[in-house]
């Protein structure tokens, strides 16, 4: 397998901030955005390997700061590094206030998706190369987050 470059996984993805998903508070719901992250880490997995994936894990989510609603929460996604069958992939998120014309990170998360055939094994996905500085330190940091996951399943 050859591979190709780290750019052709980039993914994004965007939606208005409404209230059916909003807390009491008028902030959009965690679970909201973590259901937002699996989609946009999904847009990149499948855009990378071209077959269908299933989300293994999400590594920790920290929440910086609130979606309000009618805010646009923007995401954005790319593969950071392929194992063989399952892919890691780094997706930021944004919120933009449209009205004030603010951008803002308000989280970001590491999932793990594995590309599987039509009878939901894993299939192997060709590798991806790291092109700038920003995406070689992403690759080399997920094989060690890798490592870390690797080693906490083994303890359970």
């Amino acid at each position: 397998m050859e591979g190709q470059p780290v750019r052709n996984s980039y993914s994004e993805y965007s939606e208005l901030a409404l209230p059916n998903d909003a807390n009491a508070l008028g902030n959009l719901l965690g679970g909201k955005v973590m259901h937002l992250v699996d989609l946009a880490g999904a847009m990149a997995a499948m855009r990378h390997s071209h077959k269908p994936v299933v989300t293994a894990s999400i590594d920790q989510m920290n929440f910086i700061r609130p979606v309000r609603i009618g805010q646009w929460v923007r995401l954005r996604s790319a593969v950071n590094r392929v194992f063989r069958t399952s892919m890691e992939v780094g997706v930021k998120v944004f919120v933009e206030d449209l009205i004030r014309g603010e951008m803002h990170h308000t989280s970001s998360a590491y999932l793990t998706f594995v590309a599987i055939d039509a009878t939901g094994k894993p299939i192997p996905v060709e590798p991806v190369f790291p092109e700038t500085e920003d995406e070689k330190r992403r690759f080399e940091e997920a094989g060690e987050r890798r490592e870390y996951r690797l080693s906490v399943r083994r303890k359970r």
